[in-house]
Parts: structure tokens; C-alpha cells; sequence
């Protein structure tokens, strides 16, 4: 049996012979139909995926107002520091 967490409830699902996992409906529709599985030491994550992955990534960073190249000079920068140089 597999537990998660739904906002303040937690909800029981069980895999079947089949080795199917089925997820309430409010579940799927809001987190939707894909999923990672994270394996963990005391148990697994589920992890929704993405329908358009590249799209979820530019909304997430859409307030970001450095490049990936500044961002990437100031990470190098800092770690030089932190080095010593």
C-alpha cells in the first residue's frame, strides 16, 4: 500500500495484481496523469511531470532577470572566491 499526502489529508491507494497504481481523480487533476517515482529510504515520491517540461521550466524562471551566462559567471565567480583563488 502507498500513502501521500493531499494538502491537509492523507489518502490510501493500493497497487493491483497488476502492479497499477490508481490515483483519485482530484489527485490527477491537479497534479495531472505523469509522474516520477522517487525511490526513498523509508518509502517513494511521487513526482508529477510536466506535460510541456521546457514550458513549466521558462514560467518557473520567468522572473529571473539575469541570463544563464550571468548566472553561471557569478556561481564560477563565487566559487573561485571560496576557493582562495
Amino acid at each position: 500500500m502507498v500513502s501521500f499526502r493531499k494538502q491537509d489529508s492523507t489518502t490510501a491507494v493500493e497497487v493491483n495484481e497488476t502492479g497499477r497504481l490508481a490515483l483519485p481523480a482530484d489527485v490527477r487533476e491537479r497534479y495531472g496523469d505523469r509522474y516520477h517515482v522517487v525511490q526513498l529510504p523509508d518509502g517513494i515520491k511521487l513526482v508529477p511531470v510536466a506535460d510541456a517540461p521546457l514550458e513549466a521550466l521558462r514560467d518557473e524562471f520567468a522572473d529571473v532577470e539575469k541570463s544563464a551566462n550571468e548566472l553561471r559567471e557569478e556561481a564560477r565567480t563565487a566559487a573561485l572566491d571560496e576557493a582562495g583563488r
